[in-house]
């Protein structure tokens, strides 16, 4: 259900390091990066942890930065889960 979790960072180098040497006690590998995230998982079509530089370009912070993504099948199955979310009064 988890597709994966992101924490917003001030320090992509250092939160590289501290994250390679704490997942890599779960057996979790680099699986993606770029100059503004690093993602890790244990395997290909795992849930994945990342550390991202917040969009906005403003420190991160305890919410920027922060994300959860939840695994969907398809587009209509996204769009089906939106609906029903602000059915049940989300924003």
């Amino acid at each position: 259900m988890i597709a994966y979790t992101m924490l917003g960072t001030n320090d992509l180098v250092r939160a590289g390091k501290f994250y390679d040497a704490l997942l890599g006690e779960l057996a979790a590998n680099r699986a993606m990066e770029n100059d503004r995230m690093i993602a890790w998982a244990t395997g290909p079509g795992q849930p994945m942890f990342s550390v991202v530089k917040p969009l906005d370009e403003k420190p991160a912070t305890v919410g920027n930065g922060v994300m959860i993504a939840l695994g969907a099948a398809n587009p209509a199955a996204v769009d089906a889960l939106h609906a029903k979310a602000m059915q049940l009064g989300g924003k």
